[in-house]
């Protein structure tokens, strides 16, 4: 594992942020770290990029501990952070060369490594503008360039996407996915759904200061007991002709909205609902229309916090 966490806890005073949560993470993969606000997630990711040290715990990097010693960890570390941390009156190229150097990385190096990350953010035709010029998303993509400069071995990226235009937030997502490909492990947090479900591999949901489930977002879903719905239409009256509807294979519950639609909970994952469609027109029950809802990391996470993520 590339990071493992043991009963790791961060208390502020008497207030408890982070509360002896266990966590682990493989090489490679990208992360979703989510939770509502004041869930714990910043703390957290602050304890593992060493900017905190915890109140009790074990934090291991590489099998190293980085709690005792924070050397092990901070080299092959990238950290983007939700404030852009950016020079507005240096230009682009600027802002990668300077942290470039802070970094350790000076003449040919140096200069190979800001084209080659120029490329990756995809800004290099912009770049020898000032970053006051930029747009919000330009300067997100600049903020993450930094944190490649030094070919990091983790990178955390703490809500790279907040208030920016689409086509940037669709790049910045196809460069995670790219740092992945390249065997970069990632923990990424962030209050938009959708970005964790078309990106992260596993799923890490907190709450309260607690890790509270964790898995693939597949996993997630079984464990949290959501399944499909299948909204049906009939062109008659269903409601006296629902019990061979409930002995089919893989339904779960079947619930009337009308006199002459209801709600079928589909069991089990892959194909399953088709299974169920194809028997109810096989019983010559007249099905004018229906609608699939699929379980998906929203349903999860507010099952099982109570909350909307961005709450």
């Amino acid at each position: 594992m590339m990071i493992v966490a043991e009963k790791l806890t961060k208390k502020f005073g008497d207030f408890t942020a982070v509360d002896a949560i266990d966590l682990s993470i493989e090489k490679g993969k990208i992360v979703g770290l989510l939770g509502p606000n004041g869930a714990g997630k910043s703390t957290t990711i602050s304890m593992i990029s060493t900017l905190y040290k915890p109140t009790s715990g074990r934090l291991f990097f590489e099998g190293n501990d980085i709690i005792k010693s924070p050397k092990w960890i901070k080299p092959h570390l990238g950290y983007v952070p939700q404030e852009l941390a950016l020079y507005d009156s240096l230009s682009g190229y600027e802002n990668l060369k300077y942290f470039g150097g802070l970094y350790g990385l000076s003449g040919t190096a140096l200069k190979k490594r800001v084209d080659e990350v120029s490329r990756v953010i995809g800004i290099d035709e912009r770049l020898k503008d000032r970053v006051s010029e930029y747009s919000g998303g330009m300067k997100r993509r600049i903020n993450i360039g930094v944190a490649l400069l030094h070919e990091p071995k983790l990178i955390i990226m703490d809500e790279p996407t907040v208030g920016i235009d689409p086509q940037s937030r669709n790049h910045i997502l196809e460069t995670v996915k790219s740092l992945g490909e390249q065997g970069i492990t990632v923990i990424y947090t962030s209050h938009y759904m959708e970005e964790v479900e078309a990106i992260c591999q596993d799923v890490w949901i907190m709450d309260h200061g607690k890790m509270i489930a964790n898995g693939t977002q597949e996993a997630l879903i079984e464990q949290a007991g959501i399944h499909t719905a299948i909204r049906m239409k009939f062109d008659s009256q269903i409601k006296d002709r629902l019990d061979p509807l409930r002995k089919l294979n893989h339904a779960m519950a079947v619930d009337l909205i009308s006199d002459d639609e209801l709600v079928v909970l589909v069991n089990g994952g892959g194909n399953t609902h088709k299974e169920v469609i194809k028997s109810v027109m096989e019983l010559n029950y007249d099905l004018t229309s229906f609608d699939i809802t699929r379980p998906n990391l929203e349903q999860v996470f507010l099952k099982l916090t109570g909350r909307g993520l961005r709450d």
